[in-house]
């Protein structure tokens, strides 16, 4: 994912909310947790977004714990099965996985980043060959069916994908695509 100011996954990343506890008092921002207190108490768990989270965990104003898309029981059913998880579900909002990991990764420590870094690539690394080859098989039934019905028969498969699996499967439907018509026009004769 880009560091670019204007790039939409990582606005969408930034505006996931993650759990903090806070250290200390804050004055007057007590409607962050939507409470009808006037001040942030020490101990306090409220969800902030991540723009935010990272200023006050920087600060040592809060901790925060590690959001429930890459929670104990998410990471097992990756390792059990990576494809079978369906990482839109998890993080909502086009679902962005991988960039929301990524943020994550730059607020943990070390051993931990290290630890998200490899569940990211390694559940990357076994979802992408289904991704391919369904998209190839999708661009396939979409080429000997062209003109039948207007319903899209991959559009199921991609409900499940995160946003970059997502602009894979479709660069890869556009390859076979144009593989396809540039065999199609190299075979007719001059």
């Amino acid at each position: 994912m880009d560091e670019d100011y204007y790039d939409i996954d990582a606005i969408l990343a930034e505006n996931h909310k993650v759990q903090c506890t806070f250290k200390v008092t804050i004055p007057d921002m007590g409607h962050l947790d939507g409470g009808s207190e006037r001040d942030i108490k020490p101990l306090t768990k409220a969800n902030v977004p991540m723009w935010m989270a990272y200023i006050l965990i920087y600060s040592d104003y809060a901790d925060f714990n590690i959001p429930p898309p890459f929670s104990s029981k998410v990471q097992n059913a990756l390792n059990a099965e990576a494809k079978s998880v369906k990482l839109c579900n998890l993080v909502g909002q086009g679902g962005v996985w991988y960039a929301f990991g990524q943020m994550i990764m730059r607020l943990l420590n070390d051993v931990p980043a290290n630890e998200m870094s490899e569940l990211l690539v390694k559940t990357f690394r076994a979802r992408l060959p289904e991704v391919i080859d369904q998209a190839q098989h999708f661009a396939s039934i979409n080429t000997a069916t062209a003109g039948g019905g207007s319903a899209d028969p991959s559009a199921a498969f991609r409900e499940g994908l995160d946003g970059t699996e997502r602009e894979l499967f479709t660069l890869a439907q556009m390859a076979v695509q144009s593989t396809r018509k540039w065999y199609s026009q190299s075979d007719v004769p001059k």
